[in-house]
């Protein structure tokens, strides 16, 4: 036999030996893969809902405010009202009648027109106002908002659970990871709802 006949059938003995081994073993690897490597699971996407702590801080807010105040009375006994009212009615008194009659009514006018003079101060003083600068303070809450993250609720395995996530799913369905769903971010806290 030639020497290139020899050569070429071990050639071909060994190629094709090699070819039904690595079919051979195409085939267990493809076998193994199918039980050891799970599919994919999914979480469908129930709804999203931000989440955000509310906190309540009062302050104190003050301003100052002009109000009217009744002027102090420079005379609280109203004794320039008075005497002005009681000459005013005097001199009117005296004008009335004559002898005795005169002397009775000045007197009576002097007594009628301090009391009416009195009257008159105390009028014209409540009618007199000043104005105050007064500070005013009162306290005010205000409402501050901490944004937390995103609630998302989803089913997995007919159960429904909220999971909290830094960013909103873009999709309705959500790879499921050891339970739990995954996306850009980090999830932050389970609960079962």
């Amino acid at each position: 036999m030639s020497k290139a006949i020899i050569v070429g059938t071990s050639l071909a003995v060994l190629g094709l030996g090699g070819l039904a081994l690595g079919a051979y073993q195409g085939q267990q690897f493809a076998g193994e893969s199918a039980v050891d490597v799970p599919a994919p699971v999914y979480a469908e996407v129930l709804g999203v809902e931000p989440a955000v702590r509310r906190s309540e801080v009062p302050r104190e807010v003050c301003e100052e405010v002009v109000t009217y105040r009744q002027a102090p009375t420079q005379d609280p006994n109203r004794l320039v009202g008075t005497a002005a009212g009681a000459i005013v009615g005097g001199l009117l008194g005296n004008q009335v009648g004559g002898g005795s009659g005169r002397k009775l009514a000045t007197v009576a006018g002097a007594v009628g027109g301090g009391l009416a003079g009195r009257e008159v101060q105390n009028r014209v003083e409540a009618n007199q106002v000043q104005p105050v600068t007064e500070r005013q303070c009162h306290t005010v809450t205000e409402t501050h908002e901490e944004h937390l993250g995103y609630n998302v609720s989803y089913r997995l395995d007919d159960e429904v659970r909220t999971q909290r996530l830094d960013n909103p799913p873009q999709a309705e369905r959500l790879p499921v990871v050891e339970g739990q769903v995954q996306w850009q971010a980090t999830a932050v806290a389970e609960r079962d709802a």
